[in-house]
């Protein structure tokens, strides 16, 4: 019985894995979309970006919270700044990884971006499921 109390353990933890993949690229695309529409108005791309990041983090806080970790605490501000505080981790962990991927070791940027995601969503999602929506 304690196997297949693992096994179910393991088989959720995928499932929300998945559905929060689903979550970031509905975040990713938010963040993006955000970003070009500032940038073609004129706004500076630091400025842009920033914001798309903002927009994305709560589009991203919303579906972890409703879908992903089911969490239903109305009028918590607790959660939300943690996954806030976790997204942006990741934000500037990313950012880093990122120039030393096309600076220093020369890796094309459009290649970088993607394993800049293999090493910050893994990280996102452990943050998000064992401490910001614990």
């Amino acid at each position: 019985m304690q196997q297949f109390k693992i096994f179910i353990s393991k088989y959720n933890t995928i499932i929300q894995f998945v559905k929060f993949g689903i979550v970031g690229l509905s975040n990713t695309l938010i963040s993006l979309a955000a970003y070009y529409i500032l940038i073609y108005i004129g706004v500076n791309y630091i400025m842009a970006n920033a914001i798309g990041f903002v927009l994305g983090t709560i589009n991203a806080y919303y579906w972890n919270n409703k879908y992903v970790f089911k969490k239903t605490q109305e009028g918590n501000i607790k959660p939300f700044l943690k996954s806030f505080t976790g997204y942006g981790m990741t934000f500037l962990l990313g950012t880093i990884c990122l120039v030393l991927l096309v600076q220093v070791l020369g890796v094309s940027e459009f290649i970088a971006p993607i394993i800049n995601m293999l090493i910050t969503i893994p990280i996102n999602f452990f943050i998000n499921k064992f401490w910001a929506f614990k």
